[in-house]
């Protein structure tokens, strides 16, 4: 009862979800583990390093400022920034010493008038089909790529990229992104050499060994979540997060009586309704009123009533051996129960990805290995 609400993340169960993607692949095919968005709510920090123990060679973020954040922790493993840059952030780019995307002359252009002290590592990306960042002209992506060879002093051509827009859903469009990348690729070493390439995302990384190139891009499979949204053990890995509160109240409710705001809960019968300080300023989605189960102990009860900013409310039924100070699991679970963040993105009709990143600074990360503080 120490805290009203934690999520206890499992280093050990990262280092063998990266063992566990780097089994798939061919040899000489490296890993990089993706850890924006603060290691997608598990901690970017902790998470890089047990990805790296795990075999991951290197990582990746979504802006300058996670890059220049695992400097400051001490990370220093080759860091890729695949967000865009605007010239304000290059100076922490530097600062980091982190390789960033490219898919416009001006950028380049950008990049060379930062002057950095030592070569900087641009990645050119071909826009195969995401339709967001990237050109979608090969042609445009060959003149980026020629504008960094040719500066010499100041960038590196480090890589070409692209991302997949449906992996997961639609192999079908896999193989059509593939057919616009596998030849840019080609064209570019067969003009600078071997340059390296890389595309799969965690669900290419399972389902399309064509797509791994020199390295894959893995990101939630990493944390022990399934891209597909279904079920992680299909995939062998394990979820790396327990999302976890207390019960803090428990009282009698009679035929009638409501419960929370908005009364969306209406007693039909004699029960006991426990509340549970944890709600959607931690991270527990509104859309999860009246609509998932949690557990107290190893055992099922209903949310009952609105998800309120700081507790949710359980129906526990009449008679009940709950009493407060009982543990209570949202994410996680064992000895056969178990709540994933899949099954709660599937009740409000999102993905797992949204719903281990909603998780909120005011939920404190505690670190451990198989249970043993970290």
């Amino acid at each position: 009862m120490a805290l009203r609400a934690v999520a206890r993340v499992n280093l050990a169960a990262i280092e063998r979800n990266v063992a566990a993607m780097r089994s798939r692949l061919a040899a000489g095919v490296g890993l990089c583990a993706v850890v924006k968005a603060d290691g997608y709510g598990h901690g970017a920090a902790p998470v890089a390093r047990a990805a790296l123990a795990g075999g991951a060679n290197r990582l990746a973020v979504a802006t300058a400022a996670e890059a220049v954040a695992l400097r400051a922790a001490g990370v220093m493993a080759p860091v890729l920034v695949m967000g865009a840059l605007s010239g304000d952030e290059l100076a922490d780019v530097l600062e980091a010493g982190a390789e960033v995307t490219a898919w416009t002359p001006e950028f380049i252009a950008a990049l060379e008038r930062a002057a950095p002290r030592q070569p900087l590592g641009v990645h050119v990306k071909l826009d195969s089909g995401m339709g967001r960042l990237g050109t979608r002209r090969e042609r445009e992506a060959l003149e980026v790529a020629a504008r960094v060879a040719a500066a010499d002093a100041s960038l590196r051509l480090a890589g070409a990229m692209t991302h997949f827009a449906s992996a997961g859903e639609d192999p079908e469009f896999v193989n059509v992104q593939l057919a616009r990348f596998e030849p840019f690729v080609e064209r570019l070493r067969a003009r600078w050499g071997r340059v390296v390439a890389h595309a799969a995302n965690s669900a290419a990384t399972l389902t399309e060994p064509r797509s791994h190139f020199d390295f894959v891009r893995c990101g939630i499979a990493i944390y022990g979540c399934d891209p597909m949204n279904v079920n992680p053990a299909d995939w062998g890995l394990e979820p790396a997060l327990e999302l976890g509160s207390y019960v803090a109240a428990v009282k009698p409710a009679e035929p009638g009586d409501t419960v929370g705001y908005g009364r969306t809960f209406t007693a039909a019968e004699a029960t006991t309704i426990a509340t549970v300080p944890i709600g959607y300023g931690d991270g527990v989605r509104r859309a999860l009123s009246n609509n998932c189960d949690v557990l107290v102990g190893e055992t099922r009860y209903p949310l009952v009533g609105t998800v309120s900013m700081d507790n949710i409310t359980l129906d526990l039924g009449r008679p009940t051996d709950v009493v407060v100070g009982d543990p209570v699991t949202l994410i996680g679970g064992a000895h056969g129960q178990r709540i994933t963040a899949e099954d709660l993105a599937r009740r409000i009709g999102t993905i797992s990805y949204e719903v281990v990143c909603g998780i909120s600074d005011r939920v404190p990360r505690l670190y451990h290995r198989d249970g043993a503080p970290a």
